[in-house]
């Protein structure tokens, strides 16, 4: 019986020790994840150079260093636990002045070590004094003790103790204090340093309280105390290394992230676009962005979203980089596209007259160009070279808007700011918007030969490193568009001397090189000036304008925005990132048509791809949408470029090039014309109103 019940004994003492050593295991496991997540996230660049530092879940900047100064470690003994290496995480003998100052009814303070004040860091009890917290600091203690070193202890301590003005940990606040390092403070710095863990928000070197706690603490532990050397100053409030575009941008990160920014670049072109909007100020620019992808990884290289980030006018504190604006011409690449895609070619002829185009809200459109003036036949090749509305609203009919619509929202993933029934052939005249960073993003396709890449900021995240413009939603490769039609885009844009009716020869496009692609574009009224452009190697989106949408005073794309991508696309072309790989136009083709030079696709029956575009309507008068006031015995007059058989709502009119509908009632009227000889059907709607 006895051997039973000491047999007993021992199992329940086994189990019981077992328990206790899971339950302290695992205490110390939960403050070891308080830990790493008490640190702050950093982001560093490409070249392993510190971007960002953001603050932990308390609203605390600091980040963690695993060596600790041996003097660091002696003072910190010294003031705040003289037996720290003998005690196994609890000092008894405070602890038992402290229950009895607790009996008596007297403050509890002063009896917690070192691992008991880590322990209030990781648990957030550093405001809260109970009897019960004091157990359940006790038990962590213990635990912390069990399974960790002193010297861990000491700098995980080191790495979460509360040095004031926003900041956490002796490396951070050397930094703050005192703009340098932990191990180059001398030992009076030390002082002032280590007396500020006692009340960070008192006593901190900023404060008068300072020079006597730390003059007592250098007394108390046998240093020399310089007062001369204690006089700081307080000039600026704590600002932690920060990149106010990934600051204001969402991503992922746990802890330490290599990114694919380059900083001194990043720099560089701050310094570019702040020259740049000084210089246009008294234009009225204020505010600019700069986008750089490095190709063909589709890195992020470089982001500007402000010229001053620390400025405080003209929504200088707003990253522009990531705000959406009219786009202008810079959409034009993206219909020329659809419309290659569709037949047309560089060469194909387009009339640019004065055209009426119907929409679906009732009022119609008559785009102009840029300049007022209408040129007549010309080929797309010079229309988008020369940046012109009437032809590009063209090729935009000719695509028909629902198929726009489809190659914006589905091939390419992007998300309108407004439905984009609402824009109709506004698109082509620049009315459609998107930042900065998702408009380079998409123009990749171009140099990617119709592969759109998702975007790619870190270099060492899980998944890639995939970052996500704000109106696109790209997380796999896909093949947007053929080769050929899109490096027809390319070659265009390519082509410096079919634009010189427009930019001239003098122009911030033309660079040193010949091997890029450049797109200038200006919003209605002047309001956003706009230059994208690229090599294969990298692309370069700027933008010029204001936050608060307020007019530039003609400032267009290319001498707003285009002196921007200048000295940018000027430094990358003189970077290690300027590997000088050629543009690619195997898919197309030099053809010579009616004695002019012009390119075109392999397989092209030149006729038909030159003439898609020279139909005109069956129905040549009224156009379409034309609004008529009623009169009694009014007649309209109805022309035809054949001979047709008309009607108006399914009644007869008569047959021939001409006829007349005259209208009993005011109403809306379908007009249709058949051709006499083929199965062509002309159609229009005319609307009759009363006076």
């Amino acid at each position: 019986m006895r051997h039973f019940v000491a047999k007993n004994k021992l199992a329940i003492g086994v189990v019981s020790f077992s328990v206790l050593f899971l339950f302290l295991y695992a205490a110390e496991q939960q403050l070891l994840r308080s830990y790493v997540n008490l640190e702050s996230v950093a982001l560093l660049d490409r070249n392993g150079i510190a971007l960002t530092i953001l603050p932990n879940t308390r609203g605390a900047y600091g980040r963690y260093e695993t060596i600790l100064p041996d003097r660091v470690k002696e003072l910190i003994v010294q003031k705040e636990d003289r037996y720290f290496y003998l005690h196994p995480g609890v000092n008894p003998f405070s602890t038992l002045r402290a229950a009895v100052r607790y009996a008596v009814g007297t403050d509890t303070g002063g009896a917690s070590t070192i691992t008991q004040q880590l322990v209030k860091n990781l648990l957030g009890h550093e405001q809260r004094r109970s009897l019960t917290n004091k157990v359940v600091e006790v038990f962590y203690a213990l635990s912390l003790e069990l399974f960790t070193s002193k010297e861990v202890i000491l700098a995980m301590y080191s790495n979460t103790v509360y040095m004031g003005n926003q900041v956490q940990g002796l490396y951070e606040a050397s930094r703050l204090y005192f703009g340098k390092n932990l191990d180059e403070l001398d030992d009076t710095k030390l002082a002032m340093l280590i007396a500020t863990i006692s009340s960070p928000s008192i006593q901190n070197p900023w404060r008068e309280e300072n020079a006597r706690a730390s003059r007592n603490l250098a007394l108390r532990v046998g240093i020399l105390f310089d007062p001369r050397l204690a006089l700081i100053t307080q000039d600026h409030a704590y600002r932690p290394l920060q990149n106010f575009e990934l600051a204001s941008m969402h991503h992922t990160c746990a802890h330490t992230c290599t990114t694919t920014i380059d900083s001194s670049l990043n720099d560089r072109l701050r310094a570019i676009l702040q020259t740049h909007v000084q210089r246009g100020w008294d234009a009225g620019a204020h505010n600019g962005a700069i986008v750089v992808i490095k190709l063909p990884e589709n890195e992020l290289l470089a982001i500007v979203g402000t010229p001053d980030s620390a400025g405080r006018e003209a929504g200088q504190q707003i990253n522009m980089a990531i705000q959406p604006r009219p786009i202008g011409s810079t959409a034009k690449p993206f219909i020329y596209l659809a419309g290659f895609e569709k037949g047309l070619r560089p060469y194909t002829l387009v009339d640019d007259r004065e055209y009426k185009f119907p929409t679906a809200a009732g009022f119609p459109l008559y785009p102009k160009n840029y300049d007022g003036a209408y040129r007549g036949w010309i080929t797309l090749h010079s229309a988008l070279s020369n940046s012109l509305n009437v032809p590009t609203v063209k090729t935009l009919q000719y695509v028909g808007l629902p198929n726009f619509y489809h190659f914006l929202e589905r091939r390419l993933q992007f998300k309108p700011l407004r439905d984009l029934d609402s824009y109709q052939y506004g698109i082509a005249l620049g009315g459609l918007e998107m930042d900065a960073l998702t408009l380079a993003h998409l123009l990749t396709i171009f140099p990617h030969n119709g592969i759109l890449k998702p975007l790619r900021l870190f270099q060492d995240a899980p998944g890639g490193g995939i970052i996500s413009p704000p109106m696109t939603h790209i997380a796999t490769q896909m093949k947007v568009a053929e080769p050929g039609p899109v490096q027809l885009v390319s070659r265009i844009l390519n082509d410096r001397i079919t634009g010189v009716e427009q930019f001239g020869l003098a122009s911030n496009l033309n660079l040193f090189q010949g091997n890029y692609a450049v797109k200038t574009g200006t919003s209605r009224d002047f309001h956003d000036s706009w230059t994208v452009g690229y090599t294969p190697d990298f692309l370069v989106v700027a933008w010029l304008g204001n936050a608060e949408n307020k007019p530039l005073k003609h400032i267009t794309g290319q001498s707003g925005a285009g002196a921007i991508w200048n000295d940018t696309m000027e430094a990358l072309l003189n970077s290690a990132y300027n590997k000088k790989t050629p543009l690619s136009f195997e898919q197309t083709r030099e053809m010579s048509i009616d004695g002019t030079l012009d390119f075109g696709l392999a397989d092209d029956v030149i006729n038909e791809h030159q003439n898609l575009l020279r139909d005109t309507p069956l129905i040549t008068a009224p156009q379409d949408g034309d609004t008529f006031l009623f009169e009694s015995k009014m007649s309209i007059p109805l022309v035809s470029a054949k001979e047709v058989s008309w009607s108006a709502d399914n009644q007869p009119l008569g047959q021939g090039m001409r006829a007349t509908f005259s209208p009993k009632r005011p109403g809306v009227y379908v007009i249709k014309a058949i051709s006499l000889h083929t199965t062509t059907i002309g159609e229009i709607t005319i609307r009759v109103i009363e006076h």
